[in-house]
């Protein structure tokens, strides 16, 4: 799924618990490792680096330190694409005084630009972070199934508990069904066939994907899904939420300002934005 992982390293309070989260992704998927330093290189910085990557383990022969000197942003989607990685991982920050997460423009700049997919981490651990329970987006999307897929591959090498994909009814497809004068039993019928159409389709691409270890919980809502999603991760206390980015319809162009704003400035949960 990942053959290369890259984390953007710099001496800070959580460097140490980063580089733990990606040598436990690394050995799941039995990944290449690329550590990228933005800044001037030194023989003490190296030396230092060097020390901290030997105390936590790291395969030598399978991790890759990669020296940039430039603007953060440029440098590190520079890196990503010159080493073809395929999962670029970063921490969100913490808002002071609210148990809320947020992406600073870096970290928006990084999501809309980046070459591979890219996962947030709200709160990463020395001992690493357990994805238990997963929430997939299912909303139909051209990049859906392979979102739905990859998600599926993640939850399953990380041993999630449960894996819930959420759906939406497409709310004109509602409000056409019950523009007429029917009876509360047809609009209930309506909303019923609607909402089996939604789950139909996620079966539909499941039957493609082997799923035999994962628990999965296919659930459908009306509104707007980024909204919907983000109050689902935080009623179930989910602990990671996948959703997918194609770049060929500017996903990310068209609705980062209004739908994404919001999840992303008070994150529910880790975050895994796929990239096609």
């Amino acid at each position: 799924m990942f053959r290369k992982i890259a984390l953007a390293i710099a001496f800070s309070p959580r460097m140490e618990a980063l580089l733990a989260e990606v040598k436990r992704l690394s050995i799941l998927f039995e990944s290449d490792l690329i550590l990228i330093h933005v800044g001037e290189k030194s023989e003490e910085q190296e030396s230092k680096f060097q020390e901290i990557l030997d105390r936590h383990g790291l395969d030598r022969d399978r991790t890759k330190l990669i020296w940039k000197q430039g603007k953060p942003v440029k440098m590190i989607l520079e890196a990503c694409k010159e080493e073809e990685v395929n999962l670029l991982v970063a921490g969100a920050l913490k808002e002071e005084g609210l148990l809320k997460y947020y992406l600073g423009s870096v970290g928006r700049k990084i999501i809309r630009k980046s070459p591979c997919s890219v996962l947030t981490l709200i709160d990463p651990k020395p001992e690493t972070t357990s994805f238990s329970k997963v929430v997939i987006n299912g909303t139909q999307l051209e990049i859906t199934p392979f979102v739905i897929a990859q998600g599926a591959v993640f939850s399953k090498a990380v041993q999630a508990d449960q894996v819930h994909i959420l759906n939406e009814i497409k709310m004109y497809g509602l409000q056409m069904g019950t523009a007429g004068e029917d009876s509360e039993e047809e609009i209930a019928n309506t909303r019923r066939q609607l909402v089996q159409d939604e789950m139909d389709y996620v079966e539909e691409i499941l039957k493609d994907i082997d799923v035999s270890t994962l628990k999965i919980n296919i659930k459908v809502t009306g509104g707007k899904w980024a909204v919907e999603l983000g109050r689902f991760c935080e009623k179930i206390g989910a602990d990671l939420l996948v959703v997918g980015d194609d770049r060929r319809l500017t996903f990310f162009d068209r609705l980062f300002p209004h739908d994404l704003e919001d999840l992303l400035s008070t994150l529910p949960c880790n975050l895994l934005i796929v990239k096609n």
